[in-house]
């Protein structure tokens, strides 16, 4: 059994994540209408003595759905103009919290909605979305973009990779039971603290009907290329055969039917719980960077130093946590460092195929009742 994700991850704090990362942004601007039609469904009600209650799990700094709660929250302050509102930002305990709060609270330049709704109350929690967040039955709208593909912890090593896409198939196949079994938890711990007539909306990471997920949409395999550049670190004495193996991204990405499964499945958990599909499609969002190198700007070197952050700012914990814990702690940061600037310095040479495009599964629920 793998490290408890919990223990090592956390997204780049000081701002980092959401300066790096536009297009988890985009998509989430891109499909603000989901929410917004979720929220007209459930059209909430005008009542003074009921905090009408968000989550937005997995949030990190807070600052790519600026513009969607924007949208979100501005709606519901119309529909119910006299009820408070809470939005609860939820991340592992290692998040970076502070930045959260400056982000929402207009500090740090970002446009927020904490200038133009008002009686909206912003709280946070660093308990994991695979545990109960809240009491039983107090939440109205459930959110989270581009983390629900993370697992508790790693079922097992991979051998010649570093993420379960590329593992071989009996490894491969623990992570996909591992996933499944997170999955049916996280949507009963969710609805078991909905209301009756509550919605949840995910954009999760996943597998679409074409076999493409995130960095493999048709041109330079992201996964393989990281698998690669750290056992070069390895071939080469940088790091041990130990190390490459103790590096496994602690995610799954899951298909459409993977992910619906337990809501379709009467006799499950999930569905006797009261959960039901009201909406599932895949996207794909282009990478925003290869966008501008291959449109617009044509720098190579330019769009090998814009890229590489995005790829660094939810990955390096990951191969952080790979690393003996006895090295000194410089060390680890050279050894990261070089195998960044790697990465760099191979897309500024050959950046034809390189690209970040978000694949993802979008997915929305409601309690029964």
């Amino acid at each position: 059994m793998g490290k408890d994700t919990k223990s090592f991850m956390a997204m780049k704090g000081a701002g980092y994540y959401s300066r790096a990362t536009i297009g988890a942004k985009h998509v989430m601007d891109n499909a603000a209408e989901l929410v917004l039609d979720a929220v007209a469904r459930m059209d909430p009600a005008d009542d003074a003595t009921m905090p009408f209650r968000i989550t937005d799990m997995g949030a990190a700094d807070g600052g790519t759905s600026l513009d969607l709660w924007r949208r979100v929250l501005g709606d519901i302050r119309a529909r119910a103009p006299g009820r408070p509102i809470e939005i609860i930002y939820t991340d592992l305990p290692r998040n970076d919290f502070a930045q959260t709060f400056q982000n929402v609270h207009g500090l740090t330049g970002l446009k927020t909605y904490a200038d133009e709704v008002p009686g909206v109350h912003v709280l946070a929690s660093g308990t994991s979305f695979h545990q109960q967040i809240l009491p039983a039955g107090t939440l109205d709208l459930g959110f989270s973009s581009t983390a629900s593909h993370y697992i508790t912890h790693v079922p097992g090593p991979i051998a010649e990779h570093v993420h379960m896409v590329g593992a071989a198939p009996g490894e491969r196949a623990l992570y996909a039971a591992k996933g499944a079994q997170d999955w049916e938890a996280m949507l009963l711990h969710r609805v078991a603290e909905m209301r009756p007539g509550a919605r949840l909306c995910l954009f999760n990471f996943g597998i679409d009907a074409q076999g493409r997920y995130l960095g493999n949409t048709g041109g330079v395999n992201m996964f393989d290329t990281f698998a690669r550049l750290w056992g070069d670190l390895r071939d080469r004495g940088v790091i041990t055969g130990q190390e490459f193996r103790d590096t496994n991204f602690p995610q799954v990405y899951r298909t459409e039917a993977e992910f619906t499964a337990p809501l379709l499945d009467k006799n499950g958990p999930v569905h006797r719980a009261g959960l039901r599909l009201e909406h599932v499609e895949a996207r794909v969002v282009r990478c925003p960077f290869e966008q501008d190198f291959t449109e617009r700007h044509g720098d190579a070197a330019a769009f090998a130093e814009a890229y590489i952050p995005t790829l660094r700012s939810w990955s390096e914990p990951t191969f952080a946590a790979g690393l003996d814990s006895a090295r000194p702690e410089e060390e680890r940061a050279d050894i990261l460092n070089a195998f960044y600037a790697g990465y760099q310095s191979l897309v500024a040479a050959e950046p034809e195929g390189h690209a970040m495009d978000y694949v993802h599964i979008y997915l929305v629920a409601r309690k029964a009742g």
